[in-house]
């Protein structure tokens, strides 16, 4: 797949947007053989659609494309990627898009051609789209390669997949940007103190590991730290079948993580850049942990195990706990965290925490400029006594089932205490075929994050 554009020359085709009332003047303004064939063809410019017009040598002499109207728009984004899936192989000029809409549909119309491959051939779309003027294309070329690494890695299945892999696709992206590395494995956790990732992943066949990154010497400082749980079975707490199903992408967090951080280190952002990322499977074994089992984290809280399956937020808990102490400008978490916050607010949209005001307003008006949207979930501290058991600092699965995403988050936050800290709790994965976001694998928040930090870091 070529998630790049083409280079614009003389034989690239003009491609006509067009929105349906628009269609009568613009057909007017043609040659007769041009609205003949339209007509017949029976174009209307609904959204989404696309017509090849031939000349009269039977050459393609123009391309059309259906922008249907502003109130089929609202409702998705990167619609010009469903004429990109429906015209032939070919470079293609834009002609008519709005200029506002020229960054987006460009990126769509890229990551139309996005395929997960590695295990069957695939046929993305194959139409090639010269950068529109106006618009930063190296940027957009970056952006849509971290999209693909992130579907990559949470499409591949855990047997490819697991904590061994995925620290291998960390040194792999650290080496394409000069980033340093480190990682700590197995009995190490536990000798620098890093309780709750080991015991997370003590019971699997590849031991669990903390990969740390960074890149960049100079600017604020950034600490991104993403759930990296490759498999997760739930534990003694195992979950049903049909739950368990899916739970390869339990490591969207760090997925997501990895291709912000590709975003990030592709276009020479200026920041101090530091991945965090605790790579696990959490299985069932002989010494797996249990519920009832009390751990104490690095920073020194103790926590009650009342679930197994509630393992993302403790594994966290630890790598945030190693962030906070150099007390970042900011930290941000990413992770396939709860349930709840699924039911909340659905596939698309990604709930993101913060108690910065201003964090926010960056974040909303970002995520509009760039179509990746989010939510804003509260920090609601009158549910903090709710994660607090009695017997121990904290509980990792309070009971009632109400406000799970907020519990998730709250107990998140004791981690990263000192620090201004951000947490999205994303779903990672997007269930039904829609343009340029096929089925599976899917970045969440990591491009409305990518357009916000300068405004959030202040430079």
């Amino acid at each position: 797949m070529s998630l790049s554009f083409a280079q614009d020359d003389a034989d690239a085709i003009p491609l006509h947007v067009i929105e349906q009332a628009e269609l009568p003047d613009w057909l007017a303004s043609q040659p007769t053989h041009v609205s003949d064939w339209v007509a017949s063809a029976g174009f209307a410019a609904g959204l989404g659609s696309a017509l090849l017009v031939p000349g009269a040598t039977g050459k393609a002499e123009m391309a059309l494309a259906g922008y249907g109207d502003a109130a089929q728009r609202a409702r998705g984004r990167f619609h010009l990627a469903s004429a990109a899936a429906k015209l032939p192989k070919g470079n293609y000029r834009l002609h008519g898009l709005p200029p506002e809409m020229a960054g987006q549909e460009a990126l769509g119309w890229l990551l139309s051609a996005y395929a997960f491959d590695r295990y069957k051939e695939q046929k993305p779309a194959q139409a090639r789209l010269v950068a529109p003027k106006g618009v930063d294309a190296t940027r957009l070329e970056i952006i849509a390669a971290g999209e693909a690494l992130t579907r990559d890695l949470i499409n591949t299945p855990a047997c490819d997949m697991g904590p061994a892999d995925l620290e291998a696709a960390c040194g792999d992206l650290a080496k394409a940007h000069g980033a340093r590395i480190n990682v700590i494995r197995g009995e190490a956790l536990l000798e620098q103190n890093f309780p709750m990732i080991h015991a997370v992943g003590r019971a699997a066949a590849q031991v669990p590991r903390l990969v740390d990154m960074r890149w960049g010497d100079a600017g604020p400082t950034l600490t991104l730290v993403g759930k990296g749980v490759c498999f997760d079975t739930g534990g003694l707490n195992l979950k049903p079948g049909a739950s368990m199903g899916l739970m390869k992408k339990d490591m969207g967090g760090a997925a997501t993580v990895l291709g912000l951080a590709h975003m990030i280190m592709g276009t020479g952002m200026n920041v101090q850049l530091r991945v965090l990322i605790p790579a696990v499977e959490n299985a069932v074994s002989a010494d797996a942990y249990r519920p009832g089992d009390i751990l104490t984290a690095r920073n020194g809280l103790t926590v009650e195990i009342n679930n197994t399956d509630a393992e993302g937020r403790l594994v966290l808990g630890d790598a945030l706990a190693l962030g906070a102490e150099e007390t970042p400008d900011l930290m941000i978490s990413m992770a396939t965290l709860t349930g709840a916050a699924r039911v909340a607010v659905g596939p698309d949209l990604a709930p993101y925490f913060t108690d910065d005001n201003s964090t926010a307003m960056a974040l909303e008006s970002a995520a509009a400029q760039v179509a990746d949207p989010v939510w804003r979930l509260p920090f609601h501290e009158p549910y903090e006594a709710t994660i607090e058991p009695g017997i121990a600092d904290l509980d990792n699965a309070p009971k009632g089932g109400f406000a799970g995403a907020i519990t998730a988050a709250l107990f998140l936050r004791r981690f990263a205490e000192g620090t201004p800290y951000t947490h999205f709790d994303i779903y990672g994965w997007n269930p039904t075929a829609a343009p340029a976001r096929p089925k599976g694998g899917v970045g969440m928040g990591a491009r409305a994050l990518l357009a916000a930090l300068p405004d959030i870091l202040g430079k």
